[in-house]
């Protein structure tokens, strides 16, 4: 059995130094905790991703378009499409899994 605490994420991504952690690489899943500073700087990414945000809300862009998040909502990005957060409250933080 594999279980990740959310409390227990949150810590270790603090105590990293880090925006990003991984957690779990298996077979065709990635888990990551994500806390950006001030800009999110990701670039378009080679596999399929989605988000599940844990805390805060702003705004998401996915190739142009943007919609507002909030704690809860869940986010898919394809493959190799331009996306980023902005205008995120100090306290975003976000689940990020990667599907191979």
């Amino acid at each position: 059995m594999i279980k990740i605490q959310e409390k227990q994420a949150i810590v270790k991504l603090a105590q990293s130094g880090k925006e990003f952690i991984s957690l779990l690489d298996v077979s065709n899943l990635s888990v990551e905790i994500y806390k950006p500073h001030l800009v999110d700087k990701q670039k378009p990414h080679d596999r399929d991703e989605f988000y599940v945000i844990i805390s805060g809300s702003g705004i998401f862009e996915l190739d142009g378009e943007t919609t507002p998040f909030q704690q809860g909502d869940f986010l898919f990005v394809p493959a190799f499409v331009s996306h980023r957060f902005v205008e995120f409250s100090a306290d975003f933080i976000t689940w990020v899994f990667f599907i191979k």
